[in-house]
């Protein structure tokens, strides 16, 4: 059975276009079962690195990561991707139908409508769907010029849901949105996270403090890591991370 428990040990990476340039230093991460992990520092520091690492897109260059216990790179890189759900700061939607962009979320079988409804619910956006003319089936033209951006951002989010993964990559999932718009959208995300293994990149403090563990990154590696209020107690780069936002 699948559980979705992640471990990344002492993972050394430079980009192939970059040799010169370290990103991971001999980072180290575990997130058991179910649980958030965030990831937090500035620019530069590795954080979107490790999401690539998980998804495969790249190997280390030195140290391991595994997925409940088996290195990634001894797995099936289809029967891996398979598993995790990506929702990104800008998410790509296609000239086509909802459903269409929906379903794109997983190629390795067929989708049923109820699948599609119950993914857009769990994102959040059914109730808006079907308030349209025509309902899933209206096209979101190029781009998803026709949807907000907070529209966009939920049916990225039923698209990723869509596949039922075990893990889920939330690359800073809460762009620049109003703050309504945000709000919505942090409510699916967080309705989506629910029993699943996750892995948050934010920017913004205020919206990973319920996560189980957040790792402070800097240079490559993880300087701190705690749950927001050990964090906020030990008074040091998180917590100045914080107060800055906060000014």
């Amino acid at each position: 059975m699948v559980k979705g428990e992640l471990k990344v040990e002492k993972v050394y990476f430079t980009y192939p276009s970059r040799l010169n340039v370290p990103v991971l230093q001999g980072l180290s991460l575990s997130i058991q079962s179910g649980q958030t992990l965030a990831l937090v520092g500035p620019s530069g520091c590795g954080k979107s690195t490790v999401v690539s690492l998980l998804e495969r897109m790249y190997d280390p260059n030195k140290g391991v990561l595994k997925f409940d216990g088996e290195s990634l790179q001894s797995l099936n890189v289809q029967w891996l991707r398979s598993q995790i759900g990506l929702v990104s700061q800008e998410p790509v939607l296609f000239d086509t139908s909802i459903a269409y962009n929906i379903r794109y979320g997983t190629s390795f079988r067929e989708v049923s409508d109820e699948e599609v409804e119950m993914a857009a619910k769990a994102a959040n956006i059914h109730n808006f769907i079907i308030t349209l003319p025509q309902d899933y089936n209206m096209n979101v033209g190029s781009k998803g010029t026709q949807l907000s951006g907070g529209q966009k951002q939920r049916v990225a989010i039923a698209r990723a849901l869509v596949r039922d993964p075990k893990i889920l990559l939330l690359d800073e999932a809460t762009p620049s949105l109003d703050s309504e718009s945000e709000k919505i959208v942090q409510e699916a995300l967080d309705s989506a996270r629910k029993g699943r293994t996750s892995v948050v990149i934010a920017h913004r403090l205020s919206t990973i403090h319920i996560a189980d563990c957040i790792a402070v990154i800097k240079d490559g590696v993880v300087i701190e890591a705690g749950t927001h209020n050990q964090l906020m107690e030990w008074k040091g780069a998180y917590y100045k991370l914080n107060k800055a936002q906060s000014l």
